[in-house]
């Protein structure tokens, strides 16, 4: 097993690999959590181009997370980060029913990486998403009646030793002048350097009261009296006469729906 450089802070790693273990290894300190990565050479290409990840190992959890999403990039990193964090200061477990509850101020690729390491969803009612567009999440433990709000309250900075190749990229990026797979290795070495980095200098974290979160409803369904359509009870619009319609019934009628 790979093991960590002395006073090793993830600002000296070209190419990494994560040291593999089930759930990612990990160092605790007052920083907070990050994950321990070694390094093993230059980011290189291949001889058509294409970044090679082929060497990277990541920790199975990660891998999991990646597998869903589709693909690794920084969004995913800092939800991942977040989840690992919350699983260290509230000593959870995944969630197979609504024990976990993660509340999300965005919408973006981190959301994936609560679901499969949290085991958060919004089918099981214990995933909130309020866009507010905010690098903002909350954990809530319902066993310890516990919680916590990790935020981002400074600029990403990455801190390689390959700091001009990055910037180069940077300014690809923004002049939407970088190909696909420049595209593709600027995501890599900021998702890799975020890895390294001290929780703490990522993410504000703050203990906080518990959100009051419902349970998932149930209810029975009854059709909607215009389309027929199954709807739950609680969800359809009582008009008077009998008539209760389900929201998009309703609005075309000009009933104002909250």
């Amino acid at each position: 097993m790979p093991t960590k450089p002395t006073n090793y802070r993830g600002n000296d790693i070209n190419y990494i690999a994560l040291t593999p273990s089930s759930t990612g290894l990990t160092k605790h300190g007052k920083g907070g959590s990050r994950i321990v990565i070694n390094r093993v050479n230059n980011i290189s290409e291949k001889k058509d181009g294409r970044v090679d990840t082929d060497k990277i190992e990541f920790p199975d959890e990660l891998k999991q997370c990646v597998d869903f999403h589709g693909h690794l990039c920084p969004g995913l990193v800092y939800g991942y980060i977040v989840a690992r964090e919350a699983v260290r200061l509230l000593s959870l477990h995944r969630s197979e029913d609504e024990e976990v509850v993660a509340i999300s101020e965005n919408d973006s690729c981190a959301v994936d990486a609560l679901q499969v390491v949290l085991g958060t969803s919004a089918g099981k009612g214990n995933l909130v998403i309020n866009n507010f567009g905010k690098n903002v999440y909350t954990i809530l433990s319902r066993k310890e009646g516990s919680a916590f709000r990790f935020s981002r309250k400074t600029h990403y900075c990455y801190e390689g030793e390959n700091a001009a190749d990055y910037e180069i990229l940077e300014k690809k990026i923004a002049n939407k002048t970088a190909s696909k797979e420049e595209q593709k290795k600027h995501k890599l070495m900021r998702s890799l350097d975020l890895l390294g980095k001290n929780f703490s200098d990522v993410f504000t974290t703050e203990e906080v009261a518990p959100p009051e979160q419902p349970y998932a409803q149930l209810a029975p369904s009854a059709p909607c009296f215009s389309c027929g359509e199954m709807t739950m009870t609680t969800r359809l619009v009582d008009m008077g006469s009998q008539r209760r319609y389900c929201m998009p019934c309703a609005q075309k009628r000009g009933f104002p729906v909250s």
